[in-house]
């Protein structure tokens, strides 16, 4: 940078959790950019020291009040954060998908900041509009198929 810093563009690690039940799954309807108003897995950011299966677990809890137990690891995928992946400061995520299902919590306490709405959809019957588009329903099929348990740390 101009004052003599570098400032690397690295990819932001992120943790979301297709949350099973039976031949349901669960989605949330994003209530903020990118993506307002397209159904995606809960998740996010992970934090410092986090690991992923932590990080997607937490995220669950916040967004959508459900406790979840993550069982299978479904892959990582790279996305740009943004409506526009040519827009300026645009942040490059990887994200790691787990499959997960819910252990308890209230499903009620979702947290409306991030989700305007909550719904458990048939595996046959999803919503047209998957985010982040093209990766949410390579996703949800590597999920429906199903996978290996995952390790869990610690």
């Amino acid at each position: 940078g101009a004052c003599g810093t570098s400032h690397w563009l690295n990819p932001k690690p992120c943790a979301n959790a297709i949350v099973v039940d039976g031949d349901k799954v669960l989605l949330a309807r994003r209530a903020y950019a990118p993506w307002k108003d397209g159904w995606g897995a809960p998740g996010g950011f992970c934090e410092v020291g986090e690991h992923p299966i932590e990080a997607a677990e937490r995220e669950v809890l916040e967004e959508t009040g459900l406790r979840v137990r993550v069982d299978a690891y479904l892959g990582v995928w790279v996305d740009t954060y943004a409506d526009d992946p040519g827009e300026p400061g645009a942040t490059v995520i990887n994200v790691a998908y787990y499959r997960a299902t819910s252990v308890g919590g209230d499903e009620s306490a979702f947290d409306r900041s991030e989700v305007s709405e909550l719904r458990w959809f048939d595996w046959d019957a999803l919503p047209p509009d998957l985010v982040p588009p093209g990766t949410l329903a390579a996703v949800l099929a590597a999920a429906r198929s199903g996978a290996a348990l995952t390790d869990r740390p610690g």
